[in-house]
């Protein structure tokens, strides 16, 4: 299989174990109280989903055929007008685009700004109904594999479900009679961001079943058919009318909505501190864990509020507005399933430290699960901190995939903290994140994911990898031009353990590979040993993405950053711009001067180090 077991989405992967299988087969039913529950968490989701399109679809339809609208649903099929034609002809998917409007009200006098309206709400409403069927086969009786790969499609299209209704309320006025009061209208860049994330989840799904075969796959398939592809046209529809874009990979797009708020964030003060970072946030960064007041503690002895992380993300409320703070004491702490879920909105976790709390797990896909269920930490939960402490799996590199972190929240901030593994360590999901002050070890695409992504001021660690195998520190997996996504590395440290370093010239390093078609990565001002390959960056297939690529290096230093010898490839550059490095940067990738203030880590808005 070459040097590396491929990754779950790559052909040639290997199956699980057969022994495994049969153990495990005896565990696959779920107990039956917990799927009722579930079914009626569900349903509950998406009655109150349809109130809300309903809601919205009807304020449309009321408002198209007061400007002259006809009634649609006849059998009749009509011909696209000239503002469908034209707002289809942006996308990916024009035919998609044209029949699956067609068949929405009003959209034959839409213009073209009612037709971004129009394909969210007709987008939701396919997504609403592939979640209510898709529930409807839970009792099936499934193998682990399968098992796995089914609940993470039902995570995940309940987590789209979400990102598209406030996608949509971001672009339809307010109605009148709002059926959720959890759904706060977002800026233009909220809504790039969360289409992204629910086209994410839709090819996350998809890998999950990639290599296994059966009922279960194919009716899943069926429910969830277009399903990617009209999210795309929504991105497209969205962003298609102009925006800053450089060979060819949209950054910013025209401002559809409201002016957001300026972005620029470039002025600082000594410390490093933004100048808009307030006094007590300021504070914060420098107060002793034993002075902060934690709403939850955890501590295994018994001294705290409860006794394991768990009962404490279920202690603490949903859909708070407010900071929730989770002090986690001294200790290892190793539970099932540890997850911060889409509910649980701004909690922050605080820890004695690296090394001292210590989050971990032995997860892997040896175990016949997915590589989305084998983290030992993961947080959807929009608003979610950690801070110093340690997130490791210790499955080790024979396992392959097994993750330690996956973070799949939006506005999620990881700072002060180790993050231990070897291949696929750190699961950078989906949504805008940011990484600072980090220790972050692994092997093989050890930095992986579509999320919108900053490390800052960290140390990616390369680790002495198997017989055989090359190190990747990053596979981005980016799939839609449109998508505002990729992983930037600025001002971090790239080095080798001391393992890897005594084995100098046995094991090659590379800075990353491409696992989409439009994988994005960039370094800038990082130090870099030797230990990493005078190439960069590595293949994943052939020619596979190199000429849609976006790879690039600015300003890097150290005996492996120079550029020289690295690879030719259409899609790779040495950025020499100034104004194309800071498209990376905090303050215009994943907007940061206004959501990061709040959370009280300081950060380089700008590329001034």
């Amino acid at each position: 299989m070459g040097y590396d077991r491929l990754r779950p989405s790559e052909p040639g992967g290997s199956a699980p174990a057969s022994a495994l299988v049969q153990q495990q087969q005896q565990q696959q039913e779920q107990p039956r109280a917990k799927n009722s529950k579930r079914k009626l968490v569900i349903v509950s989701v998406i009655a109150l989903t349809m109130i809300i399109v309903s809601a919205v679809c009807a304020g449309l339809v009321i408002g198209l055929r007061e400007s002259g609208a006809q009634p649609v649903g006849t059998a009749i099929r009509r011909k696209p007008t000239q503002a469908i034609s034209k707002a289809c002809s942006k996308t990916r998917f024009p035919n998609l685009c044209v029949n699956s409007l067609l068949d929405f009200p009003g959209s034959l006098t839409a213009n073209e700004q009612d037709l971004v309206h129009i394909s969210f709400n007709m987008t939701l409403q396919h997504f609403s109904k592939a979640l209510y069927t898709s529930n409807s086969i839970n009792y099936i009786q499934m193998d682990p594999r399968v098992r796995s790969a089914y609940d993470d499609c039902l995570e995940l299209l309940e987590d789209s479900v979400d990102a598209l209704t406030r996608s949509l309320f971001s672009v339809v006025p307010s109605q009148d009679g709002n059926a959720n009061s959890n759904v706060k209208p977002g800026s233009n860049q909220d809504v790039m961001t969360w289409l992204s994330a629910a086209l994410t989840n839709q090819d996350t799904c998809a890998e999950g079943f990639e290599g296994v075969s059966g009922t279960v796959k194919d009716q899943l398939a069926n429910q969830m058919k277009d399903l990617s592809e009209l999210v795309s046209n929504c991105l497209s529809i969205f962003s298609a009318s102009g925006g800053d874009d450089f060979s060819g990979v949209p950054i910013q797009n025209r401002r559809l909505l409201a002016s957001d708020d300026d972005i620029s964030g470039e002025h600082m003060d000594g410390e490093n501190f933004p100048k808009w970072l307030g006094r007590e946030e300021r504070e914060l960064l420098n107060t002793p864990v034993g002075a902060i007041q934690a709403d939850i503690i955890v501590s295994k002895d018994g001294n705290g509020t409860v006794k394991t992380i768990t009962e404490a993300i279920k202690k603490a409320p949903e859909h708070s507005s407010r900071r929730i703070i989770i002090y986690v004491m001294a200790g290892r702490y190793e539970e099932d399933n540890i997850k911060v879920g889409r509910k649980k909105t701004n909690l922050m976790f605080i820890g004695d430290g690296k090394g001292k709390t210590v989050i971990t797990g032995g997860k892997s896909v040896a175990d016949n699960l997915t590589t989305f269920h084998t983290a030992a930490f993961a947080a959807t939960g929009a608003g979610f901190i950690a801070r110093d402490m340690t997130f490791e799996n210790w499955a080790g590199p024979a396992k392959h995939q097994a993750v330690a972190l996956r973070v799949g929240a939006d506005h999620a901030v990881v700072y002060r903290c180790n993050i231990i593994g070897y291949q696929d360590t750190l699961y950078v999901h989906s949504n805008r994140q940011f990484y600072r002050e980090c220790d972050i070890y692994g092997t093989v695409d050890f930095i992986f994911g579509n999320a919108a992504v900053v490390l800052q001021n960290c140390s990616l660690y390369a680790r002495k990898p198997m017989p055989f195998q090359k190190n990747t520190i990053t596979a981005q997996n980016r799939k839609d031009p449109n998508q505002n996504t990729g992983i930037s590395i600025h001002a971090c440290r790239i080095l080798p353990t001391s393992d890897l370093a005594a084995s100098k010239g046995s094991f090659q390093t590379y800075l990353g590979r491409p696992w989409k078609l439009y994988s994005r990565a960039v370094y800038m001002l990082s130090f870099m040993s030797d230990h990493v390959h005078p190439r960069g960056w590595l293949e994943w297939n052939t020619t596979f993405a190199l000429d849609t690529l976006y790879y690039g290096e600015y300003m890097n230093y150290g005996p492996g950053a120079a550029v020289g010898q690295r690879v030719r490839w259409p899609g790779y550059r040495v950025i020499t711009s100034e104004v194309e490095a800071n498209k990376f940067t905090v303050a215009q990738f994943i907007y940061g001067s206004s959501w990061l203030p709040s959370t009280g880590v300081a950060f380089l808005a700008g590329l001034q180090v």
